[in-house]
């Protein structure tokens, strides 16, 4: 008899393509221990609304959490009064520091105006009116970035981020995300202005290009924990991190000109790399030893991930690339089948 033999499950996935993959892998992983996984593309959720779904019960699971971003969430509280936190755990170490974040900006106009910084940009008088000819709202001003769609966390982080380093001359447009970015990539090619954001894995990197068509923007001030905006739960969108160290990344000038104003030659991304983990509904754990453990064992490769998502946007479908990954890591599976057989 397998552990999950008779055990329906309710997964559920972020509504971000770069997460499909996962989603799959560990639907199929829970599946070889005889548990009846639900598919999670039909219940595809935002983090405003997913956590709350675990929380009351609704959603056993899901594997695309992006912490310490996602912590806000945690804070919420249900009408009984207890926080969401409270029924949830962070299980495993999916991809530990593996979701890098950051703006990107036209390669050409940032090398024509010698804007490298978001800083830069929203100081320099001549490069903004370049910039505000083209962008999403011309002529009202400001530079208007690609953000992100509503709820989807990183909304509200850059809208911190832009009252806490006084980018007043810097607006976020908040729309859906496939849309925005291929408007960016198209201004990009074009050497036409633009800033992005983006994140990876993903194949969004493989479209804007950093040291080709792009740039990474360095961040003068990386955000801390004093909230700005005032909004519920934004201490928790600091970018520092728990030592105080948070906010750069190991990338070069090529990539990343302001790297090179850096004594230590690293990146100001202004994003500290996130941990993209799985959460659970604490019930379902405790029901589910070895669920639980399978979910404690597997972890990935941000490269492997990545590779995956390049397939996806060729049209390959997240179910049939999960099945050759786990096919192609037949020994690292049955590793973590074992430990989680031996948990039951």
């Amino acid at each position: 008899m397998t552990p999950g033999e008779g055990v329906n499950v309710t997964m559920g996935r972020a509504d971000w393509n770069t997460g499909y993959f996962q989603a799959e892998l560990y639907r199929q992983l829970l599946g070889e221990l005889g548990y009846n996984v639900s598919d999670p593309a039909e219940l595809e959720l935002g983090p405003n609304n997913a956590y709350i779904a675990m929380a009351e019960g609704d959603m056993d699971f899901w594997v695309n959490s992006w912490y310490p971003g996602h912590n806000t969430w945690l804070a919420g509280e249900l009408p009984d009064g207890t926080l969401v936190g409270d029924h949830l755990s962070k299980v495993g170490e999916e991809m530990m520091a593996g979701g890098l974040q950051g703006f990107l900006v036209t390669k050409s106009f940032a090398d024509e105006y010698g804007v490298y910084t978001m800083d830069a940009l929203n100081d320099n008088a001549e490069a903004l009116a370049a910039f505000d000819e083209t962008d999403p709202n011309p002529g009202n001003g400001v530079a208007d970035i690609f953000g992100c769609p509503e709820s989807w966390t990183c909304d509200n982080i850059i809208t911190s981020q832009i009252a806490f380093s006084g980018w007043d001359n810097l607006q976020q447009t908040i729309a859906g995300y496939d849309a925005m970015f291929a408007q960016a990539v198209d201004s990009a090619n074009s050497g036409v202005p633009m800033v992005a954001y983006t994140w990876t894995p993903s194949a969004y990197v493989t479209q804007l290009r950093p040291g080709d068509n792009v740039y990474w923007m360095g961040v003068d001030e990386i955000l801390d924990d004093s909230n700005p905006t005032g909004v519920e739960g934004g201490e928790e969108h600091s970018q520092r991190g728990a030592d105080g160290t948070g906010g750069y990344a190991a990338i070069g000038p090529d990539q990343c000109p302001s790297a090179a104003d850096n004594p230590d030659g690293l990146c100001p991304i202004g994003w500290e790399a996130a941990d993209i983990l799985v959460t659970a509904n604490n019930e379902f754990l405790a029901a589910n030893p070895a669920a639980e453990a399978l979910l404690e064992a597997v972890k990935l490769s941000v490269i492997e991930v990545s590779l995956a998502n390049v397939e996806q946007g060729e049209g390959a479908e997240p179910a049939d690339l999960a099945t050759k990954w786990i096919a192609n890591n037949r020994a690292t599976v049955d590793a973590w089948l074992a430990a989680a057989r031996a948990a039951a």
